[in-house]
Protein backbone atom coordinates (compact mmCIF):
# COMPACT_ATOMS: atom_id res chain seq x y z
CA UNK A 1 0.00 0.00 0.00
CA UNK A 2 1.54 3.32 -0.77
CA UNK A 3 2.24 6.39 1.51
CA UNK A 4 -0.03 8.61 0.29
CA UNK A 5 -3.14 5.82 0.67
CA UNK A 6 -2.33 5.78 4.19
CA UNK A 7 -2.03 9.24 4.83
CA UNK A 8 -5.48 9.98 3.09
CA UNK A 9 -7.54 6.79 4.83
CA UNK A 10 -9.07 9.27 7.45
CA UNK A 11 -10.08 5.37 9.73
CA UNK A 12 -6.47 5.03 10.16
CA UNK A 13 -4.03 6.52 13.21
CA UNK A 14 -0.89 6.24 12.80
CA UNK A 15 1.55 5.37 15.38
CA UNK A 16 4.31 8.03 16.32
CA UNK A 17 7.32 7.49 17.85
CA UNK A 18 6.99 7.70 21.69
CA UNK A 19 10.62 6.93 23.20
CA UNK A 20 13.63 5.25 22.09
CA UNK A 21 16.42 3.40 24.27
CA UNK A 22 19.36 1.60 23.67
CA UNK A 23 19.30 -0.42 26.88
CA UNK A 24 21.83 -1.23 29.71
CA UNK A 25 24.32 -3.75 30.05
CA UNK A 26 23.49 -6.38 32.60
CA UNK A 27 23.79 -10.07 33.13
CA UNK A 28 21.88 -12.94 33.63
CA UNK A 29 21.50 -17.07 34.15
CA UNK A 30 25.26 -17.94 34.84
CA UNK A 31 27.28 -14.79 34.11
CA UNK A 32 25.01 -14.21 30.50
CA UNK A 33 26.16 -11.01 28.90
CA UNK A 34 23.10 -9.16 27.78
CA UNK A 35 21.65 -5.97 27.14
CA UNK A 36 18.31 -5.37 28.94
CA UNK A 37 16.04 -3.14 27.34
CA UNK A 38 12.49 -3.71 28.53
CA UNK A 39 12.53 -4.92 33.08
CA UNK A 40 14.97 -2.03 32.94
CA UNK A 41 16.03 1.04 34.94
CA UNK A 42 14.21 3.60 32.47
CA UNK A 43 11.58 0.97 31.37
CA UNK A 44 10.15 -1.25 33.34
CA UNK A 45 7.09 -2.46 31.72
CA UNK A 46 5.59 -1.75 28.49
CA UNK A 47 2.34 -3.85 29.28
CA UNK A 48 1.91 -7.07 28.65
CA UNK A 49 5.75 -7.08 27.99
CA UNK A 50 7.55 -7.74 31.27
CA UNK A 51 11.09 -8.12 29.90
CA UNK A 52 13.34 -7.56 26.85
CA UNK A 53 16.85 -9.17 26.47
CA UNK A 54 19.21 -9.17 23.57
CA UNK A 55 22.21 -11.47 23.75
CA UNK A 56 25.05 -11.04 21.21
CA UNK A 57 28.60 -12.70 21.83
CA UNK A 58 31.23 -14.64 19.77
CA UNK A 59 32.78 -15.15 23.11
CA UNK A 60 32.23 -18.55 24.46
CA UNK A 61 33.19 -16.58 28.40
CA UNK A 62 29.73 -14.75 27.73
CA UNK A 63 27.72 -16.60 27.82
CA UNK A 64 28.50 -20.83 28.38
CA UNK A 65 27.11 -20.68 31.35
CA UNK A 66 23.34 -20.61 30.17
CA UNK A 67 20.30 -20.35 32.35
CA UNK A 68 20.63 -22.87 34.72
CA UNK A 69 17.32 -24.76 36.37
CA UNK A 70 14.85 -21.92 37.94
CA UNK A 71 11.23 -21.59 38.32
CA UNK A 72 8.47 -19.31 36.40
CA UNK A 73 5.19 -18.57 37.24
CA UNK A 74 2.56 -16.32 35.83
CA UNK A 75 3.78 -15.32 32.64
CA UNK A 76 5.59 -16.16 29.53
CA UNK A 77 8.95 -16.63 28.23
CA UNK A 78 10.10 -16.54 24.29
CA UNK A 79 13.26 -17.57 22.86
CA UNK A 80 14.29 -16.23 19.31
CA UNK A 81 17.69 -17.16 17.95
CA UNK A 82 19.19 -15.37 14.87
CA UNK A 83 22.39 -17.35 15.67
CA UNK A 84 23.83 -20.24 17.34
CA UNK A 85 21.82 -23.50 19.12
CA UNK A 86 20.34 -23.09 22.78
CA UNK A 87 18.57 -26.53 24.55
CA UNK A 88 15.40 -26.23 26.41
CA UNK A 89 14.58 -28.79 29.24
CA UNK A 90 11.70 -28.43 32.04
CA UNK A 91 9.75 -30.43 34.39
CA UNK A 92 6.78 -31.21 32.21
CA UNK A 93 8.68 -33.49 30.12
CA UNK A 94 9.29 -30.60 27.36
CA UNK A 95 12.81 -30.32 25.33
CA UNK A 96 14.28 -29.20 22.06
CA UNK A 97 16.65 -27.13 20.64
CA UNK A 98 16.43 -24.59 18.34
CA UNK A 99 19.28 -23.11 15.89
CA UNK A 100 18.79 -19.68 14.09
CA UNK A 101 15.95 -18.59 12.85
CA UNK A 102 13.89 -20.77 15.64
CA UNK A 103 11.26 -20.03 18.78
CA UNK A 104 10.86 -21.52 22.07
CA UNK A 105 7.65 -20.32 23.80
CA UNK A 106 6.80 -21.52 27.13
CA UNK A 107 3.77 -20.40 29.08
CA UNK A 108 4.90 -21.40 32.83
CA UNK A 109 1.13 -20.63 33.99
CA UNK A 110 0.89 -22.19 37.75
CA UNK A 111 4.17 -23.52 37.50
CA UNK A 112 7.69 -24.73 35.74
CA UNK A 113 11.29 -25.40 36.17
CA UNK A 114 13.30 -25.13 33.07
CA UNK A 115 16.85 -24.27 31.63
CA UNK A 116 18.07 -22.83 28.56
CA UNK A 117 21.47 -24.00 27.57
CA UNK A 118 24.01 -23.26 25.05
CA UNK A 119 24.18 -25.74 22.58
CA UNK A 120 27.56 -25.11 21.13
CA UNK A 121 31.20 -24.45 23.29
CA UNK A 122 31.85 -21.33 20.42
CA UNK A 123 31.27 -18.96 17.84
CA UNK A 124 28.35 -16.93 18.15
CA UNK A 125 25.52 -17.00 20.35
CA UNK A 126 22.74 -14.19 19.03
CA UNK A 127 18.71 -13.50 20.17
CA UNK A 128 16.33 -12.36 22.34
CA UNK A 129 14.39 -13.30 25.77
CA UNK A 130 10.73 -11.43 26.30
CA UNK A 131 8.74 -12.29 29.04
CA UNK A 132 5.09 -11.44 28.46
CA UNK A 133 2.36 -10.98 31.73
CA UNK A 134 -0.37 -13.61 31.43
CA UNK A 135 -3.81 -11.91 32.67
CA UNK A 136 -4.61 -12.79 36.39
CA UNK A 137 -7.54 -15.28 35.61
CA UNK A 138 -5.05 -17.38 33.57
CA UNK A 139 -1.92 -17.32 35.46
CA UNK A 140 -2.56 -20.54 36.68
CA UNK A 141 -3.44 -22.69 33.52
CA UNK A 142 -1.37 -25.88 33.36
CA UNK A 143 2.16 -24.62 31.73
CA UNK A 144 2.22 -25.72 27.92
CA UNK A 145 5.63 -25.68 26.43
CA UNK A 146 5.58 -24.16 21.83
CA UNK A 147 8.93 -24.76 19.22
CA UNK A 148 9.01 -23.86 15.65
CA UNK A 149 12.17 -24.16 13.71
CA UNK A 150 12.66 -21.57 10.74
CA UNK A 151 11.55 -23.64 8.35
CA UNK A 152 8.18 -23.33 10.10
CA UNK A 153 8.05 -19.72 10.06
CA UNK A 154 6.27 -18.59 7.69
CA UNK A 155 7.56 -16.04 5.64
CA UNK A 156 5.74 -13.01 3.60
CA UNK A 157 7.44 -11.09 0.61
CA UNK A 158 6.98 -7.26 0.43
CA UNK A 159 8.10 -5.08 -2.65
CA UNK A 160 11.96 -4.40 -3.75
CA UNK A 161 13.41 -7.46 -1.95
CA UNK A 162 12.06 -7.33 1.85
CA UNK A 163 10.41 -9.75 3.41
CA UNK A 164 8.30 -10.24 7.08
CA UNK A 165 8.92 -13.22 9.15
CA UNK A 166 5.62 -14.20 11.20
CA UNK A 167 6.53 -15.98 14.64
CA UNK A 168 3.06 -14.89 16.32
CA UNK A 169 -0.05 -13.15 15.01
CA UNK A 170 -1.18 -12.43 11.43
CA UNK A 171 0.28 -9.83 8.74
CA UNK A 172 -2.01 -7.23 7.16
CA UNK A 173 -1.64 -9.38 4.21
CA UNK A 174 -3.44 -12.34 5.98
CA UNK A 175 -0.08 -14.34 6.71
CA UNK A 176 0.02 -16.09 10.22
CA UNK A 177 2.56 -17.37 12.48
CA UNK A 178 2.98 -21.08 14.14
CA UNK A 179 2.91 -20.03 17.06
CA UNK A 180 -0.85 -20.17 19.30
CA UNK A 181 -1.15 -17.47 21.82
CA UNK A 182 -5.19 -16.72 23.21
CA UNK A 183 -4.13 -14.67 26.43
CA UNK A 184 -2.35 -11.26 25.21
CA UNK A 185 -3.13 -11.79 21.21
CA UNK A 186 0.76 -11.16 20.60
CA UNK A 187 2.29 -10.45 17.11
CA UNK A 188 5.68 -10.86 16.53
CA UNK A 189 7.16 -10.01 13.35
CA UNK A 190 10.97 -10.21 11.77
CA UNK A 191 11.23 -7.37 9.45
CA UNK A 192 13.64 -7.12 6.37
CA UNK A 193 13.24 -3.80 4.58
CA UNK A 194 15.23 -3.12 1.35
CA UNK A 195 17.17 -0.05 0.67
CA UNK A 196 16.05 3.32 -0.45
CA UNK A 197 13.69 3.64 2.09
CA UNK A 198 11.20 0.83 1.61
CA UNK A 199 8.16 1.20 3.51
CA UNK A 200 6.06 -1.28 5.74
CA UNK A 201 2.59 -1.37 7.31
CA UNK A 202 0.71 -3.19 9.22
CA UNK A 203 -2.41 -3.28 11.25
CA UNK A 204 -2.42 -3.23 14.82
CA UNK A 205 -5.21 -3.49 17.32
CA UNK A 206 -6.58 -0.55 19.00
CA UNK A 207 -5.83 -2.18 22.31
CA UNK A 208 -2.13 -3.21 22.29
CA UNK A 209 1.27 -1.66 23.21
CA UNK A 210 4.15 -1.98 20.39
CA UNK A 211 7.44 -1.40 20.29
CA UNK A 212 10.04 -2.05 17.76
CA UNK A 213 13.46 -3.34 17.84
CA UNK A 214 16.25 -2.23 14.89
CA UNK A 215 18.53 -5.16 14.57
CA UNK A 216 20.51 -3.43 11.55
CA UNK A 217 19.81 -0.18 9.56
CA UNK A 218 17.60 2.60 10.55
CA UNK A 219 14.27 2.90 10.19
CA UNK A 220 11.95 6.42 9.94
CA UNK A 221 8.79 5.65 11.99
CA UNK A 222 5.21 7.63 11.62
CA UNK A 223 4.35 10.76 9.60
CA UNK A 224 6.96 12.35 11.40
CA UNK A 225 9.75 10.03 10.47
CA UNK A 226 10.79 9.97 13.46
CA UNK A 227 14.44 7.69 13.72
CA UNK A 228 15.39 4.57 15.80
CA UNK A 229 19.14 3.44 14.87
CA UNK A 230 20.30 0.53 15.02
CA UNK A 231 20.45 -1.61 18.53
CA UNK A 232 17.89 0.73 20.06
CA UNK A 233 14.23 -0.11 21.09
CA UNK A 234 11.67 1.71 20.31
CA UNK A 235 7.98 2.45 21.86
CA UNK A 236 4.82 3.42 19.51
CA UNK A 237 2.27 5.54 20.89
CA UNK A 238 -1.53 4.36 20.44
CA UNK A 239 -2.99 4.22 17.30
CA UNK A 240 -4.12 1.03 14.76
CA UNK A 241 -1.85 1.60 12.18
CA UNK A 242 2.25 1.26 12.23
CA UNK A 243 3.66 3.01 9.13
CA UNK A 244 7.66 2.70 8.80
CA UNK A 245 10.35 3.10 5.85
CA UNK A 246 13.76 1.51 6.15
CA UNK A 247 17.02 4.17 5.99
CA UNK A 248 19.41 4.11 2.73
CA UNK A 249 20.46 1.45 3.51
CA UNK A 250 17.23 -0.91 4.40
CA UNK A 251 16.84 -2.37 7.83
CA UNK A 252 16.23 -5.27 9.78
CA UNK A 253 13.37 -5.29 12.94
CA UNK A 254 11.00 -6.85 14.98
CA UNK A 255 8.01 -5.43 15.64
CA UNK A 256 6.37 -6.74 18.67
CA UNK A 257 2.60 -6.13 20.00
CA UNK A 258 0.17 -7.35 22.63
CA UNK A 259 -2.88 -6.61 24.47
CA UNK A 260 -2.70 -4.56 27.14
CA UNK A 261 -3.95 -6.43 30.50
CA UNK A 262 -4.46 -3.32 32.54
CA UNK A 263 -4.04 -4.85 35.78
CA UNK A 264 -1.69 -4.45 38.63
CA UNK A 265 1.63 -6.24 38.41
CA UNK A 266 3.69 -7.84 41.67
CA UNK A 267 6.95 -8.86 40.01
CA UNK A 268 9.84 -11.25 41.88
CA UNK A 269 12.58 -12.77 40.93
CA UNK A 270 11.24 -15.88 38.65
CA UNK A 271 7.51 -15.02 39.50
CA UNK A 272 5.05 -12.31 38.24
CA UNK A 273 1.50 -12.15 39.99
CA UNK A 274 -1.10 -9.79 40.75
CA UNK A 275 -0.45 -9.26 44.59
CA UNK A 276 2.49 -9.77 47.04
CA UNK A 277 -0.03 -12.49 48.67
CA UNK A 278 0.14 -14.47 45.55
CA UNK A 279 4.05 -13.63 45.12
CA UNK A 280 4.24 -15.20 48.73
CA UNK A 281 1.89 -18.45 47.59
CA UNK A 282 4.54 -18.98 44.65
CA UNK A 283 7.71 -18.64 46.74
CA UNK A 284 6.03 -21.07 49.01
CA UNK A 285 4.77 -23.55 46.86
CA UNK A 286 7.92 -23.68 45.36
CA UNK A 287 9.80 -24.50 48.38
CA UNK A 288 7.52 -27.18 49.05
CA UNK A 289 8.33 -28.83 45.51
CA UNK A 290 4.46 -27.77 44.20
CA UNK A 291 5.90 -26.73 40.64
CA UNK A 292 5.24 -30.10 38.37
CA UNK A 293 7.32 -32.52 40.28
CA UNK A 294 12.13 -32.14 40.86
CA UNK A 295 13.29 -28.85 41.81
CA UNK A 296 16.93 -28.28 40.73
Amino acid sequence: MAKQDTIENHDRKIRELTQTTSGYPTSDGQNVQLIRYIGAQNINLIDPFLLFDVFQSDKPSDYLGGFPDHPHRGFETVTYLLAGRMRHKDNASHEGVIEAGGVQWMTAGRGIVHSEMPEQKNGLLRGFQLWINLPGSKKMVKPSYQEFSAAYIPSERVSDGGSIKVISGCTSNGTRGPINNPYTEPIFLDIHLGPAEQPFEQNIPDDHNSFLYVIHGTLLTGMSRSPVGKEELGILGNGNHVYVSGGKEGARFLLITGKRLNEPVARSGPFVMNTREELYEAFQDYRNGNFGGRNP
